[in-house]
């Protein structure tokens, strides 16, 4: 089954998880308008079926994703037989630094661009009001509920629909009222952008379709048939099916074509469901596929017989028991504005006006965005969740492994949504068995490799379709490394040593590769060859660019980073100490971190100037965040380079850019600059209106803008929120380590610390008031905080540190301790 059961023992706290928190700030996303741009419309969605509900009056859209609906199929091996035989040369090039030589032996090493997430189809249900406008017009979103509203008033009848994605009955379920009796006439008719046949029986209507074999990225447009349906080895394309079955009270239901029409109803139900004939990422969609039609069809006959109200309860108590684990209150002295519609508030925002509910607000809707879109097995949470409206979305809509994936999961853990990960997890496995065999095809190399895009097929191999593409994004070699560091921070937030035991080959696997993908340059250091930073260029002779180069500080970071992370999880799990001892000796000798002439970490070996000294991407930086490589508490010096560097690339950026600045502005102890770049966060933006310039955002709806629209800022700016309240990466819990001044009084409860604590703070006047850590599975505690403090009952009093005040405690399993400040 696609609905995942979860580990309730991974949490001790789950059993609380079902207690309301209705003392939040009220946690809706309201309008008085239906939704123009696709950027408005409200996102439901169960982690498999996702749904963007524009609330229209006369002909509703409900536009509907699949999360496993995507072109193509599996992953060929050997796709570029000639690739290994361009990397010596590489490396001889870059010796000799000819960057120019060695830009274009990259190329060479290049392969096919990955699969494309498309876009289900949509649900339309035109409604008659006999030329009436409507009146009273609301539309909402309740991130506690997962229930999207839309109501109305037309010639005096007052009309009502609910949406909500159940995972529990794997189905989207539609409720259309009235207080008047046998006052609802709809038509319902579907369509899809994919190739499709549709037909009309026993009050449901099918769509049944077939999925692109290949789809071109949407910035590719050299080809003639960007878009291709054929398939000659009969391995690509998989089928899908989407069922939407109508339930009615009173009213007549009858066909028109392939739609249904049903008038004079006084109630009606209706259950959407689909399935694709995915199958895993390594079967053929087609003769190795499901039977999408079992799969679209199951869920509607359970579901179809139950009342709405014990579907609504089932959907309620299975979403917020997830949901209601946090909880965030920011300055309720502040006048209440969550009467007001959610753009308007933006607009008031935009202007200056506070308004901490809307912080609180844009905080949650990134765990109710993960809640929507993580709960589906080897289809982890894309560039755009699960909302996609185009075939061509942008940047294929896929997996993009040199930051965009994995800040998709950076709040997970911390915020409290451990079970999340399994998607991730499954896609991380998939691809350490593809890219074991991209690293012996492409680099003759051991352990397993994955460069800067995939997709659900789990592709692995460089992209740039063989030489068409920049190597400064096509020739990434870190995803395995970086993707590796989620297997080990599960444990590290879980404890679960029985996980631990089975992804350590895995993490082994990437530092195997990284060990034999090392180079000794003329100094003796290990140095990457090629190497790049991602997506960006620098001078050199002048102003000549380049691209390719050696030991990007990024890969530096990443592979310490990894080292530092398999050794850990060797000794934990008290196995190979021999190559324990490899992999150390090998970090002793990696090229060290730099200072550049400006007092900036520098971006690659050579202090070289940047193209763009704003670029959006802080990838040398890595060792601050998501790593701890780079402290303020441990290695000052490269935390004030960081911050240097942070500087000079200035407070914009596109929306996801500004969120990982605010975690790194957070891990630089700097509140009130991470609150900065958490505000432009919330500049509001639209879609095709000339009075919004098109910057780094979010939309009305709360999307985050790149723009377009990619999910990743809003899950990075949700961690950013915790990494500003509390952090844990140091082996201790840091308390309230970058409060900003604006959040002068505040309330967080409910999130996860490494070790598996669960810690609630609370603050008034800018200072901790009282924090609660209850700890899960036992262990040691170390906490620290800006004022001295004690565990109560413990009577343990902190210590004076270079940063605030320490105290370390052993806990015991399922025990809560009050910590509070000494006066």
């Amino acid at each position: 089954m696609l609905y995942h059961s979860f580990k309730k023992s991974i949490f001790l706290f789950v059993a609380l998880a079902g207690i309301s928190v209705s003392a939040q700030q009220d946690l809706k996303l309201q309008y008085k308008q239906p939704a123009v741009e696709w950027t408005e419309a409200l996102p439901i969605g169960n982690g498999t079926l996702g749904a963007m509900v524009f609330g229209r009056v006369d002909a509703e859209l409900i536009q509907l994703n699949e999360a496993t609906l995507w072109s193509g199929g599996p992953v060929q091996k050997n796709v570029n037989p000639d690739a290994f035989k361009n990397l010596a040369l590489i490396r001889e090039a870059l010796q000799n630094e000819d960057f120019e030589k060695a830009n274009v032996l990259t190329k060479n090493m290049q392969g096919p661009y990955s699969e494309s997430f498309m876009p289900l189809g949509d649900l339309i249900l035109k409604q008659e009001f006999g030329g009436q406008k409507a009146e009273s017009y609301n539309r909402s979103l309740d991130l506690q509920t997962g229930l999207a509203v839309t109501s109305f008033t037309v010639n005096g009848v007052n009309y009502k629909r609910e949406i909500f994605a159940s995972a529990p009955a794997q189905c989207i379920v539609i409720k259309l009222s009235a207080d008047q009796l046998k006052k609802l006439s709809v038509t319902i008719d579907a369509a899809s952008l994919l190739k499709n046949q549709k037909a009309v029986q026993n009050q449901t209507l099918v769509l049944k379709g077939k999925a692109p074999s290949h789809s071109d990225p949407n910035y590719i447009d050299y080809n003639k048939e960007p878009v291709i349906y054929e398939d000659a080895t009969g391995c690509r394309g998989m089928r899908f099916e989407l069922i939407i079955k109508s339930v009615v009270k009173d009213g007549q239901v009858s066909t028109e074509g392939n739609k249904l029409v049903i008038k004079n109803a006084t109630e009606i139900l209706l259950f959407v469901s689909a399935a694709t004939s995915f199958n895993g990422f390594d079967k053929c969609p087609d003769n190795q596929g499901k039977d999408e039609h079992k799969f679209a069809e199951s869920p509607i006959k359970k579901a179809s017989v139950k009342k709405y109200a014990d579907l609504l309860k089932e959907h309620t108590a299975d979403f917020q028991k997830l949901f209601n684990r946090v909880s965030l209150q920011l300055n309720e002295k502040e006048a209440n504005k969550s009467n007001l519609p959610t753009d308007v508030r933006l607009e008031q925002y935009a202007k200056g006006e506070k308004d901490g509910g809307l912080e609180a607000l844009f905080f949650q809707f990134g765990r109710y965005l993960l809640i929507s879109s993580s709960r589906t097995h080897n289809a982890p949470a894309n560039l755009q969740g699960i909302w996609n409206n185009k075939l061509r979305a942008p940047w294929s809509s896929n997996y993009t492994t040199n930051i965009n994936l994995q800040m998709n999961y950076w709040p997970v853990e911390s915020g409290s949504l451990s079970e999340l990960f399994f998607p991730l997890d499954d896609f991380i496995k998939n691809a350490s068995v593809t890219g074991a065999e991209t690293a012996k095809s492409y680099y003759h190399a051991n352990g397993w490799v994955l460069h800067h895009n995939s997709d659900i097929w789990a592709m692995t191999n460089p992209v740039g379709d063989f030489g068409k593409g920049d190597p400064m994004w096509a020739n990434w070699f870190m995803g395995a490394n970086w993707l590796s560091r989620h297997l080990w921070e599960h444990y590290e937030y879980t404890g679960d040593i029985n996980y631990l035991k089975k992804v350590y080959p895995i993490i082994k696997g990437a530092a195997e590769f990284s060990l034999e993908w090392l180079q000794k340059d003329k100094n003796g250091y290990l140095v990457t060859m090629p190497s790049t930073s991602p997506e960006n260029i620098f001078y050199y002779d002048g102003k000549k660019q380049g691209t390719v180069t050696t030991a990007s500080t990024m890969d530096i970071g990443i592979i310490k980073d990894l080292f530092e992370n398999t050794v850990e999880a060797s000794k934990v799990l008290q196995v190979d100490s021999e190559f324990r001892q490899k992999v150390n000796q090998a970090a002793d000798q990696l090229l060290p971190f730099q200072i550049g002439s400006k007092g900036q970490l520098q971006e690659w070996y050579k202090d070289f100037e940047e193209e763009d000294p704003h670029h959006r991407h802080t990838s040398h930086l890595y060792a601050l965040h998501p790593a701890n490589l780079i402290s303020p508490l441990y290695t000052p010096d490269l935390a004030a380079a960081a911050k240097k560097t942070l500087e000079l690339r200035g407070d914009d950026g596109t929306g996801w850019s500004l969120a990982w600045k605010v975690n790194m502005w957070a891990r630089l102890l700097d509140g009130n600059h991470a609150y900065q770049l958490f505000k432009n966060q919330l500049r509001l933006t639209k879609d095709n209106d000339p009075k919004y310039k098109r910057q780094g955002g979010c939309y009305p709806n709360l999307f985050d803008a790149h723009p377009p629209f990619q999910i990743d800022g809003n899950f990075a700016g949700t961690a950013g929120v915790i990494e500003m309240l509390m952090q844990s990466q140091n082996k201790e819990i840091h308390l309230l380590p970058a409060l900003p001044d604006s959040w002068k009084d505040g309330e967080i409860k409910g999130i996860t610390a490494k070790g598996n604590f669960t810690v609630d703070i609370k603050w008034n006047d800018g200072k901790m008031s009282q924090a609660k850590i209850v700890s899960n599975i036992g262990g040691r505690c170390s906490v620290r905080a800006v004022q001295p403090f004690v565990i109560e009952k413990l009577n343990i009093k902190s210590e004076k540190s270079s940063i605030g005040y320490t105290a370390v405690f052993e806990t015991k399993k399922g025990t809560s301790y009050n910590i509070v400040p000494l006066k």
